[in-house]
């Protein structure tokens, strides 16, 4: 590790990094010397190299980007590291991860504010900007270190800890085309002007270590302790659900007293074991790795003496010899020979054995192959038959006969088994185009395929969904038929692909304002205008009506009641100004009174009054320093403010900005600079603004100083509360009753909850409900209520029915 001094801490080069955990942001991109307006220069050290940048693009290539996003890619510990030189009063982006107008993760240094900004993503996908007011532009070398870990946020600045929060914890999840610039944030805004060195990003827990090791890490950070308590809230539903198990197991344990697996096949609600075979009708079966195969019995023709015939016997698939002779059996319980051929008779019986015939003797009939007559029509399947099943008994004019139903064919020769017919496989069916053929038993189906409709059993035809209104187009997009589907276009003054198409209006609605049809935009609350180019003053509209100890202050969008002079705020932070109370001057040393005058409190101010008998000069102490009555001098931090001296007061005011004084100083009155280059370009690339003017772009407050453009967040007034909502069209957050409508939960994992099995729970951490699947619950900290315990808190859970729809319940917590 090579170390260099500076300003009184220790700067460690990256040598001593893991290369796995450490991005060269300079490196990736591989400059060069020079590379499109950036060029190299002497840096702050010579270990590595440094470029000054002069406004200039400078983006990185696929490859680079892909290589640094992996590295960062749903990480939850990082630093941006950097050493900067930016020139005085410029407004530029260092290091910026983003997509269109969303910003990943952008570091940036405000001149013109004197604010530091991190803007990124939270893990809902909202946007969000940490601001820290700090002056890094003032042409002198600094180091900056920006850790995140989990919700803990650090800036540390020339190895000085300047700034420490919790904030909501940012989302590294990156999607496709996300590029990475270095210097600005796009081709026309953020422009870095001045020289970088060492810009690093760390994936690692407090990665300003490694650039000020003085500065020992003697706690976890955010995430190790985030991390931690997760891992035991797992331990614990680990340890819940193995318990569970494991008394289950043991009861059925101590019922067992071996245990032998083995796959078996399941036929008929008969259970055969592996490799067993069975015979299932006319054909042989056998349990092979869980699956039955069958296959059909190969039968050999008997051979026969001369008093004997094949014939089919019941229960057996095969033909068997059988004797020509009318059985006694059958004689004697008055029983036709069988159809099977158990028995076959070529005598005839004295009548007296057989039954009556219920028909005259003409309509009787002698059977070769039965010991008695029988009439003609005789129903013989209903004596009993042999035909199994997917086979029908169909009775003849001489006797019983199997046939195979329809679909089936047969597995011996009198038809008594038969098997299904793969009419699909055989190309045995009728299914025509557009159609897919699907076997069932006995039969086939013919399937539409997909964007087409029946006609009948075998036929299908193109459906047309723009007709049927089954097509998936936007309500702004014509819809066009096409052969097995069909195509979207937006409607002419819309834009999109057709699935959603978005109004265009001719240069974009300003201020946040939603462009809903061609040339028509809804504006937001505060704004109006065919563009919503015009702010609504609130205040001098009569809309607002603050307390009299303070005044109404209109803002882009919206105003609010500020403390007259003389006053502040008592810390309950009421809307129309009512929590503004005096401020005493002369018991706090705010005044500017002389030694030789006595300060009097007043309602909003004071007066320097002289004792009675002496003559007083009238003068004021301003900044400890003595300034005669009727002086007027300029401040020496801000050169666009005048003062004066007037009987013991000091009266400061704004430069007042004549623009047709030629002297005039333009660093005081931007708006008196006619000079094109002084002139912004919009974030849309359609409208210019002059130097001073203002306007808001994406709940930000934009203004062009200079040909420059600074934004920064719209200040919203404070809101106390659990939940919070931003409503769509608005950039402030409202406070909800509803978690489930809530943007952001504010969590104290401080406090606890205890869950349905006793186990205490964090506020936020999240679980599924034991013995459920489809059940959330989530701890939440409401108000605080003193109990015998100490705080209670509670836990609120969603049952995930459907998507948008839940079911909450409440547990209470100790």
């Amino acid at each position: 590790i090579v170390k260099t001094f500076f300003r009184g801490c220790v700067w460690t080069r990256w040598f001593g990094v893991d290369p796995a955990l450490r991005v060269d942001v300079f490196g990736e991109l591989r400059l060069g010397d020079a590379f499109a307006g950036v060029s190299q220069v002497p840096g702050f050290h010579n270990d590595t190299r440094a470029f000054l940048f002069q406004g200039k693009r400078l983006s990185s290539g696929a490859d680079a980007t892909e290589r640094i996003l992996q590295k960062l890619r749903n990480k939850k510990e990082f630093t941006v590291l950097a050493t900067v030189k930016q020139e005085t009063l410029n407004s530029g982006v260092i290091l910026s991860i983003h997509r269109s107008e969303q910003r990943f993760l952008e570091l940036e240094s405000s001149g013109q504010r004197n604010e530091i900004r991190l803007h990124y993503r939270t893990q809902g996908q909202q946007p969000h900007t940490e601001v820290f007011p700090y002056t890094l532009a003032d042409d002198q070398w600094h180091k900056v270190s920006v850790a995140l870990s989990a919700s803990h946020i650090l800036l540390h600045v020339d190895c000085n800890r300047i700034y420490e929060r919790v904030v909501e914890p940012p989302s590294m999840d990156f999607p496709e085309e996300t590029s990475i610039w270095l210097g600005q944030r796009n081709s026309a805004h953020g422009l870095f002007k001045g020289v970088m060195q060492d810009v690093q990003l760390l994936v690692m827990p407090q990665g300003y270590i490694s650039q000020c090791p003085d500065l020992n890490r003697t706690c976890p950070t955010c995430n190790d302790f985030h991390g931690l308590v997760q891992k035991i809230m797992e331990l614990q539903d680990i340890l819940a659900k193995t318990s569970s198990k494991l008394s289950k197991a043991e009861e059925k344990m101590n019922g067992l007293d071996r245990c032998y697996c083995e796959r078996t096949c399941s036929v008929k609600g008969v259970l055969y074991r592996e490799d067993e075979s069975w015979t299932d009708g006319c054909k042989n079966c056998t349990c092979s790795n869980g699956t039955a195969l069958c296959e059909p019995i190969s039968c050999v023709p008997p051979v026969c003496p001369p008093d004997s015939a094949p014939a089919y016997v019941p229960g057996r698939c095969c033909q068997e010899c059988q004797r020509e002779i009318c059985s006694r059996l059958y004689l004697h319980s008055v029983k036709p020979c069988s159809f099977c051929g158990q028995d076959r008779t070529m005598h005839r019986v004295a009548p007296s054995i057989c039954p009556e015939l219920n028909c005259a003797e003409s309509e009787q009939m002698t059977l070769p192959d039965r010991c008695c007559n029988v009439c003609r029509g005789h129903d013989f399947c209903a004596e009993g038959h042999c035909c199994a099943e997917h086979s029908e008994c169909i009775s003849l004019e001489t006797g019983p006969r199997c046939r195979c139903r329809d679909g089936f064919r047969s597995l011996r020769d009198d038809e008594a088994y038969c098997e299904d017919i793969d009419e699909c496989a055989e190309g045995r069916h009728y299914c025509r185009e557009n159609t897919v053929c699907v076997n069932t038993p006995g039969s086939f189906m013919c399937i539409c395929h997909a964007g087409y409709i029946r006609i009948d059993d075998y036929s299908c035809t193109e459906h047309n969904e723009c007709a049927s209104g089954q097509h998936s187009c936007d309500e702004n997009a014509l819809c066009f038929n096409t052969v097995g589907g069909h195509s979207c276009s937006c409607k002419p003054g819309y834009t999109g692909n057709g699935t959603i198409c978005k109004a265009l209006c001719d240069g974009l609605c300003q201020n946040g304002g939603t462009c809903v049809s061609p040339d028509t935009c809804i504006c937001q609350q505060g704004f109006t205008g065919k563009r919503c180019e015009t702010d609504i003053d609130e205040c001098s509209s009569g809309f607002v009506e603050c307390d009299s100890r303070a005044t109404c202050i209109n803002l882009p969008g919206w105003y609010h009641c500020e403390c007259r002079d003389g006053y502040h705020d008592n810390g309950m932070f009421s809307a129309n100004g009512e929590s503004c109370e005096d401020i005493d001057e002369c018991g706090t040393g705010r005044n500017s009174c002389a030694n030789d005058t006595v300060c009097f409190n007043l309602e909003g101010g004071y007066d320097c009054r002289c004792p009675h008998g002496k003559n007083c000069t009238g003068d004021c102490i301003h900044d400890n320093k003595v300034k005669h009555n009727g002086q007027i001098w300029v401040l020496e931090n801000d050169r666009c403010s005048v003062c004066s001296c007037q009987s013991g007061l000091v009266m400061c005011r704004r430069m007042v900005c004549d623009c047709d004084n030629p002297t005039v100083d333009l660093f005081c009155c931007p708006e008196c600079d006619p000079r094109h280059s002084s002139q912004c370009l919009h974030q849309n690339g359609l409208l210019a603004y002059s130097t001073g003017a203002s306007w808001v772009e994406s709940c930000q407050q934009c203004q062009c100083l200079q040909g420059e453009v600074d934004c920064w967040p719209l200040s919203c007034p404070p809101v106390d509360c659990e939940f919070t909502l931003i409503p769509e069209g608005e950039c402030c957050p409202r406070c909800v009753t509803d978690p489930c409508q809530a943007d952001t939960i504010r969590n104290d994992i401080t406090k606890t909850c205890t869950d349905e099995h006793g186990l205490v729970r964090f506020s936020g951490s999240s679980w599924i409900k034991h013995g459920t699947e489809c059940t959330l619950c989530q701890c939440k900290v409401g108000k605080s209520i003193q109990t015998h315990l100490g705080l209670c808190s509670n836990a609120w859970c969603v049952k995930h029915a459907r998507p948008q729809a839940y079911a909450s319940a409440v547990i209470r917590g100790a």
